[in-house]
């Protein structure tokens, strides 16, 4: 029930009768949640039904878990000569939709654009919008030496700017190469800033799509046969291998192949400071699709790196289990029909993405825990609190205690709904994971201390602009603990070599 109308304040939130789920524990308490903070976990908590502004819900049998966060989002994207189709609105209704409470999305700056300005105008276009907090990663698809490292510091000291994305694919338009890439994770361990990583071999990946073309294979298959996964897989540990050599943590985003897991597995092994990130799509879809003789199903499926074999989702969501894999995102990037047929005659041509930020969290728990892969546990760490450690935002987000933001989901791990685009909150005309029968629905969804979901519908409370741009700061403990203790073990000046100087005799040339 809820008292008063609750205008110009949040009020209180009365959580009653769940079985509270952090990351590392499980417990029967209620939550109060007050003016948008969380003020007391308990195992009872009473306030008279006549308290103004109060909000009751009641979680008996349910879970309650800390609000999800996507990890990897592209709301509004230009790419490919189009635009993708959820906005920061449709973006931020479908996460709350799915019991996702924060976004961290990318600015994806122009070639030659100061990425400070770039910054400021994807804010101009979020503010307004977003229906729950939100964040920046920022790209570097253009590294000048004169410039970027300069920019990059101001973006984490007056911005809350602390992870930055660089691109080994996209040739001519945002690959950098492996000096540059060596040049910006140089910056990013200065700053202590994650260095994030979009692993595909870009300059194969061109001359293969040339030579496809030559073949007369323009369809969707293309695209997935100019990317293997050995492609991929040599990237990652590219990548790993450059950040190594500089010594600063690498977040591997979009980790679709058993080849980059993999790549991740060793070095982690190797005690390499590296995160690699699964997306919605990869554990819950496969390629096959690419092969369909309808273009029209198979150019849904179409994103970089591409959807792999029908076994690699149960891999991945078991390299999630063991910690090979760190955190769950979508790569949320949606284009209708339409938008995708500006390549019906060439696969290069076709806007890569699909949906998952209302559908991720509905994913990770059926293919997860329903399957026996994850605990619970597991799974708010995977949708929510180890993103929450990595990006800077841990306790506030990613847990549900005294002090921490009052983002919070009433979870029904029993309840099933079938995915369609005919009931989805996305703007996309089509759903990757169509037909899907899937456990585990958002009956709640409390964002910023406020009931915005209940019952399968939104609330008067979910409105544009309300969400916030949150400050992220730099020097993660979970991310950079440890590693000043390995630039000193590493220090060359300790592998020096004392000798007399040479005095013999030098050729001429």
């Amino acid at each position: 029930m809820q008292q008063g109308s609750g205008k110009g304040t949040k009020g209180q939130v009365l959580i009653k009768g769940g079985t509270v789920v952090n990351s590392d524990r499980q417990f029967k308490a209620d939550v109060l949640i007050t003016e948008g903070i969380i003020t007391q976990v308990s195992p009872s908590i009473s306030l008279p039904e006549s308290t103004p502004n109060l909000t009751i819900l009641d979680a008996t049998n349910k879970l309650v878990i800390p609000g999800g966060i996507d990890t990897h989002t592209h709301c509004q994207l230009p790419f490919m000569g189009t635009v993708a189709v959820d906005d920061f609105n449709y973006g931020t209704r479908a996460a709350l939709a799915g019991g996702t409470t924060m976004l961290l999305d990318f600015v994806i700056p122009t070639k030659g654009e100061s990425i400070i300005a770039e910054f400021h105008k994807w804010r101009s276009w979020a503010d307004p919008k977003v229906n729950c907090d939100y964040s920046f990663h920022v790209a570097i698809t253009d590294w000048n030496p004169s410039t970027t490292p300069q920019e990059m510091k101001t973006l984490t000291e007056s911005h809350g700017v602390n992870s930055f994305k660089m691109f080994m694919a996209y040739k001519g338009w945002a690959q950098l190469t492996d000096s540059e890439l060596y040049s910006t994770f140089k910056v990013c361990k200065q700053l202590g800033a994650i260095a994030q990583v979009h692993a595909e071999n870009g300059d194969v990946i061109h001359h293969s799509q040339k030579e496809l073309l030559a073949l007369g294979i323009t369809g969707p298959e293309g695209h997935c046969l100019s990317r293997p996964e050995s492609l991929e897989g040599e990237a990652t540990n590219r990548a790993i291998t450059i950040a190594d050599s500089v010594n600063t943590p690498v977040y591997i985003v979009h980790v679709m192949s058993a080849a980059a897991a993999e790549a991740v597995r060793r070095a982690k092994k190797n005690n390499i400071r590296v995160f690699g990130e699964p997306i919605a799509a990869g554990l819950g879809t496969d390629a096959s699709h690419c092969w369909h003789h309808a273009w029209d199903h198979a150019v849904r499926y179409i994103m970089s790196p591409p959807l792999r074999t029908p076994e690699t989702k149960e891999l991945l969501m078991k390299y999630l289990a063991e910690g090979v894999l760190s955190c769950v995102g979508t790569d949320n990037c949606t284009f209708n029909i339409d938008q995708k047929a500006l390549g019906k005659d060439d696969f290069t041509k076709i806007p890569n993405g699909v949906n998952g930020i209302e559908d991720r969290m509905s994913i990770v728990w059926t293919n997860g825990v329903k399957k026996g892969v994850l605990t619970k546990e597991q799974f708010v760490g995977a949708t929510s609190s180890i993103a929450a450690r990595i990006f800077g935002v841990y306790p506030r987000k990613g847990v549900i205690e005294v002090g921490s933001d009052g983002d919070v989901v009433v979870w029904n791990g029993e309840r099933k709904r079938v995915i369609s685009k005919d009931t989805h909150h996305h703007k996309c005309d089509f759903n990757v994971f169509e037909g899907m029968e899937v456990y585990g629905v958002a009956e709640a969804t409390v964002s910023k201390g406020e009931v915005v979901w209940k019952d399968g519908e939104f609330t008067e409370r979910c409105v544009q602009g309300r969400g916030e741009y949150v400050n992220r700061k730099c020097w993660s403990e979970y991310v950079f603990d440890g590693m000043d203790v390995r630039d000193e073990v590493r220090d060359p000046l300790k592998f020096k070599v004392e000798r007399e100087p040479y005095t013999g005799p030098v050729t001429k040339i």
